[in-house]
């Protein structure tokens, strides 16, 4: 119902303004409009077969969820790409970022100015690899609640989308099965 409100009323500005033979009022409109789009990931299953790591590479299985990410993510148009500097992370984004030929940014979590990350990303479409606390704690910080609590350690899956559209968030959780190689 909301999306039939928002077609009427796009559809109502249109012809106002095409009424009145305005070109530079409609202009305005179009863009003066800002929209950035996030999507945030969790890094895929990581090797735990040496429980004193603390930087492991992803497991076959996990390896298997990466490609998987880049067919997900196929047709979706990314500027950037964000991950942490964890050996699972960059494995995680690796593939996409080679299929969309986009070189990987590292942030850090813990010292990240999710505004200034916003205004950096205003207009763009960001792909973003963590972990499972600093994924839903991006979310949470980008749309302004406390909504998703930190991620179960098995949940590799998730996909947090945030699209931001002249400062206002809207927000989605999918989740993603992936029928990837057995881990190691």
């Amino acid at each position: 119902m909301k999306s039939i409100r928002i077609v009427l009323s796009f559809i109502f500005i249109i012809s106002f303004f095409g009424c009145k033979n305005d070109q530079n009022k409609m202009e305005a409109v179009v863009v003066g409009a800002s929209v950035s789009t996030f999507y945030f990931i969790r890094h895929a299953e990581k090797d735990r077969s040496d429980p004193e790591n603390v930087d492991p590479e992803l497991s076959q299985k996990g390896l298997g969820r990466a490609m998987h990410w880049a067919e997900i993510l196929n047709d979706v148009k990314l500027d950037e790409i964000y991950t942490t500097d964890f050996e699972r992370t960059t494995m995680t984004a690796a593939p996409t970022s080679v299929k969309k030929d986009i070189t990987v940014k590292y942030y850090d979590p813990q010292n990240l100015d999710i505004k200034q990350f916003e205004v950096d990303n205003l207009n763009k479409n960001v792909l973003v690899v963590g972990h499972s606390n600093t994924i839903p704690e991006m979310v949470n910080k980008l749309i302004g609640e406390d909504k998703y609590p930190d991620m179960d350690d098995n949940d590799n899956g998730s996909l947090y989308i945030v699209q931001i559209v002249n400062g206002i968030p809207t927000d989605m959780h999918l989740v993603f099965n992936c029928n990837c190689p057995a881990g190691r």
